[in-house]
């Protein structure tokens, strides 16, 4: 009468059934006792290859409080490396008339595979099938499950089928996903009749039995099974989140509850933090003075770290989700395809409704200000993939205007929010055509996680407004890409990679022939380029494969630091980015007139990664000290130069430096060190915090510092002091070249150039990898997929193609050269105005920019002869050479080549002429062009 699956009596021995029996007299017993309307039961039994449970479970009600069976077989059994079979079952009986019991099975089975099949055999699903599924498995769900193993097998994304169950008025929904794509995907979507069944190639299949709802006035039953598909897209996206209880207990859909979480993060870093008064007092102080801007910084950041705390936000958006309920209503009214109002049980309204509302809800300004930002984020958005039923993380396409001036001064182009399960994220670009790489940022523990959720937007602006100043020589603006890993998933920072990059994907390359539209407020094509940063360098290949997959276009130009087997030209086998470092130290020898063999060098970034192996590789100097991921190396006397180029070849780290080669007064510190106390008497504590710290030590000080590595803002106004020796005047460093990114703050910059030190930022002088970058997807746009795998692409034997071995080279050589004329820009506006280095680098940078906009929306551009004269110059000449103008000009999409017309003309006018150049200079500049256009007339 229980209605208890057959299944149990094959798998049960008789003595266990005997003992539920037991249990259950006992359980009924208790009920009887205590007046219960159902009756409970919990029967349990688990060995080492399977496991039985059963427990009662009340059919439209979640479980917020007890025991989640699904949550523990999920982390215990089926988010496992060995994999589980599970079917579950729910039952619906009156055997006593005293109470009504509906219970809840779940069997769990470890798989038992056959000999897997050789590689290019023909798919057979029995081949891949636990045994004992292959042998219960029907004709009609082999044709369903092999159909939808082989799509999952080629996508991303969840594939999610609904299908009629024969002879009943049920409906069958099938999900089949990669394996291990979604953690704790089984809890998530809880009461609902499933089988999960992994397969031996990778893909696991969910099967869902749903039947018509029988209270009355229910909506209909294939709408419902159309949410219900929906929904399970979004809870493989985010199978756990704060807003879970919500739903379980039946306050909002699960719709509504991830829209809830997602404006959560939006919240958390777009609150307006600052307000009114913090601009009046920036207006008050004064910038220049290195005191008022200390008292600035510290304010900036209490705003926005003690007003409103991630916490606070959170528990104030519980409170409320009827105002969740409005606000989403709103977001599904614009953004959902074919959504039925007239079936939506909370009907939109207006901004001003819902302002109305909010303000007549909420306890104080504090919570109204809370929920206001959910509808700037419904206005802002201008397309998602919200809706799309094979996502695997929601991603959303916002107009970045919303941003305060106050804070974000120089204007965002646009914006991407991605949040998956593991990860939130953000892609910022300052012009359409922007260029700039993917950085994963990894927490060591939850306060390290704590300080970089705080700091993850504005890193990512600062990083990104770095790059826009940088890509002056080149068409490309800037821009960055952040992805923040969650505290649970330190460790899978690929799979977070790949779900930022599909999502994205998702919303740039939209396809009107999907089943599911996006609705596209912004209208336009857009083309992103992503390429390598911090713990994304082994990525790129994957990227630019799959973005081919996803039917783009310009598949081979959307990665950079591609493998060379794909075209790519890698940073690091080359140099590329040392190459424009370097050219600005050799310019501070050449101007001061100094020996590079009698030059003590500090830096940061060791003989593992790009910059730090490089910058070893291709100096000759004294270098005293490194700190690099393991820890800090130093020898006063000068570290052995065969040691550091061994390692730097090697590509190890300063752990593996052999302290054999140091001399007396040198030391090794590793992270895990405690206790150490070095040849001169001071004593360690941490090696952590000895590492963290030893660029701010009197022990760092040496002639130059080249930073190769670092985190951002590691030098600012509030530690700036520790760069000086002890009187508090004189410089650690005469010479700063910057090659990792955002290392000092403009301030300290400021502070140090005005005590002396020769300071050229990371804007001027870490530009070789984007410019190298850059002309890798000039290529890539240039040939067809033939001729571009005939020339650009290493093939297995490593037989390099004569063309892409003589533009590796003119790549070098167009980096030089730019950091050249740069630098002679700079030195001799310098000496001219008496203006900081680092001032002039931004003016330098915004110039040029201002002016390549100007010249792409000019009647110069129009002139048809003079373009072709400045392409036939701008673009590479081997290009040229190869493929020519007239095929480059239809290859290349024309805002690109209009780009590279207006970077040219503008990069190579101010390094000429200056910052102020007098009124004629332009038209003097120009002349030699067009004597050259009345030259090819006749």
């Amino acid at each position: 009468n229980l209605g208890i699956s057959d299944l149990y009596f094959k798998v049960e021995p008789a003595d266990t059934i005997a003992q539920h029996i037991l249990a259950l007299y006992s359980a009924k017993i208790s009920g009887f006792v205590k007046h219960d309307e159902f009756l409970d039961v919990t029967l349990d039994r688990e060995t080492d290859s399977n496991a039985v449970f059963i427990h009662t479970n009340i059919p439209g009600v979640g479980t917020v409080n007890g025991k989640n069976y699904e949550r523990y077989i999920d982390e215990k059994y089926l988010d496992a490396e060995t994999p589980y079979r599970v079917e579950s079952y729910r039952s619906e009986s009156t055997q006593a008339s005293s109470f009504s019991t509906h219970l809840r099975s779940y069997f769990v089975n470890r798989c038992v595979f056959p000999v897997p099949p050789k590689q290019g055999d023909a798919f057979d699903i029995k081949a891949i099938s636990d045994a004992s599924f292959s042998e219960a498995m029907t004709d009609v769900t082999g044709k369903i499950y092999s159909r939808v193993i082989q799509q999952a097998l080629g996508q991303s994304g969840p594939v999610i089928e609904v299908h009629d169950v024969q002879n009943s008025g049920e409906k069958r929904l099938v999900i089949g996903y990669k394996t291990g794509n979604a953690r704790l995907f089984l809890s998530a979507l809880s009461d609902l009749y499933k089988h999960y069944e992994p397969f031996s190639n990778g893909v696991t299949v969910l099967s869902l039995y749903l039947g018509p709802s029988t209270k009355p006035k229910a909506r209909p039953f294939e709408y419902c099974i159309s949410q219900v598909a929906k929904e399970t897209s979004l809870l493989f996206c985010l199978p756990t989140t704060p807003f879970q209880d919500l739903f379980k207990s039946g306050k909002l859909c699960v719709q509504e509850a991830m829209y809830g979480y997602t404006n959560w993060i939006f919240a958390q870093h777009f609150l307006n933090r600052l307000g009114r008064e913090y601009s009046m007092l920036e207006k008050i102080l004064d910038s220049k003075n290195s005191i008022h801007t200390e008292v600035l910084t510290n304010i900036r950041k209490r705003l926005r770290t003690d007003t409103y705390t991630r916490e606070y936000i959170l528990d104030v958006i519980k409170l409320y989700p009827e105002l969740i309920k409005i606000c989403y209503a709103a977001f599904a009214a614009e953004h959902q395809v074919g959504r039925s109002p007239e079936l939506s049980i909370t009907q939109a309204l207006s901004k001003d409704e819902i302002l109305s509302i909010i303000r007549k809800t909420v306890g104080n300004a504090q919570e109204a200000l809370i929920f206001e930002s959910f509808v700037t984020f419904n206005s802002q958005v201008l397309k998602t993939n919200f809706y799309q039923s094979n996502k695997v993380a929601l991603s959303f396409r916002l107009d970045p205007s919303f941003l305060p001036a106050v804070e974000y001064p120089q204007p965002l182009f646009g914006m991407f929010l991605v949040v998956g399960g593991e990860f939130r994220g953000f892609h910022l670009r300052f012009r359409d055509i922007a260029r700039g790489g993917i950085r994963v940022v990894k927490s060591r523990n939850r306060e390290a996680y704590s300080i970089n959720l705080r700091s993850l937007f504005d890193e990512n602006y600062g990083l990104a407004n770095t790059q826009q100043r940088k890509n002056k020589d080149i068409p490309e603006g800037g821009s960055k890409g952040t992805i923040l890993l969650d505290p649970e998933h330190q460790h899978e920072p690929r799979r977070a990679f790949e779900k930022y990059v599909d999502a994205i994907l998702d919303i740039v390359t939209v396809c009107n022939t999907t089943p599911d539209l996006i609705v596209d407020k912004y209208g336009k094509e857009e083309i992103l380029f992503f390429g390598p940063d911090e713990g994304t360098a082994d990525y790129m290949d994957w990227a630019a494969l799959h973005c081919q997959s996803r039917g783009a276009r310009s598949w081979k130009a959307f990665t950079t630091g591609k493998s060379q087997s794909l075209g790519g030209i890698p940073h690091d086998i080359y140099g590329m980015t040392t190459r424009s470092v370097h050219q600005y130290v050799l310019g501070i020898y050449r101007k001061l007139g100094i020996s590079e063999g009698s030059v003590t060098k500090f830096q940061t970034g060791g003989p593992d990664g790009d910059l730090g192996c490089n910058e070893i590789l291709i100096s000759g100097d004294k270098t005293v000290g490194i700190v690099d991921g393991s820890g800090v190396v130093h020898d006063p006397l000068g570290l052995d130069r065969d040691e550091l180029t061994r390692l730097a070849k090697e590509r190890k780290m300063i752990s593996e430096f052999n302290v054999a080669k140091l001399s007396k007064d040198g030391f090794r510190v590793l992270l895990d060190d405690v206790n150490i106390t070095l040849p001169d008497g001071t004593r360690v504590d941490s090696g952590l915090k000895f590492r963290n710290e030893f660029h701010l030590s009197p022990l760092s000080s040496a002639d130059l510092f080249v930073p190769c590595g670092g985190r951002p803002e590691a030098v600012n106004i509030q530690n700036v002091d520790k760069m000086f020796f002890a009187d508090g005047t004189t410089p650690r460093f005469k010479y700063i070249v910057e090659g990792a990114n955002l290392f000092f703050t403009q301030d300290a910059r400021l502070r140090l150039e005005k005590a002396g030190v020769i300071l050229f930022k990371d804007a001027s002088a870490n530009k070789g990898g984007v410019t190298s970058s850059s002309l890798e997807v000039l290529a890539a746009l240039s040939f067809d997929d033939a001729t571009f795998k005939t020339h650009m692409t290493v093939q297995a034997d490593g037989i390099v193609p004569e063309f892409y071995a003589a533009y590796v080279k003119s790549v070098q050589k167009f980096i030089e050269n730019a950091a050249a004329m740069e630098f002679e820009c700079l030195w001799r506006e310098s000496e001219r105005t008496g203006l900081p280095k680092s001032v002039l680098s931004d003016s330098l940078s915004l110039g040029i920019i201002k002016l390549n906009e100007e010249l792409q929306n000019t009647t110069l551009w129009e002139n048809e002869a003079l373009r072709r004269v400045v392409l036939a110059e701008a673009f590479p000449k081997l290009l040229v050479n190869k493929i020519g103008m007239d095929t480059l000009l239809k290859r290349v999409p024309e805002a690109y080549v209009k780009a590279i017309f207006g970077s040219y003309l503008a990069s190579r006018f101010v390094y000429k002429h200056g910052i102020e150049p007098s009124q004629f200079a332009f038209f003097e500049f120009l002349a030699p062009y067009f004597a050259a256009v009345e030259s090819a007339k006749k």
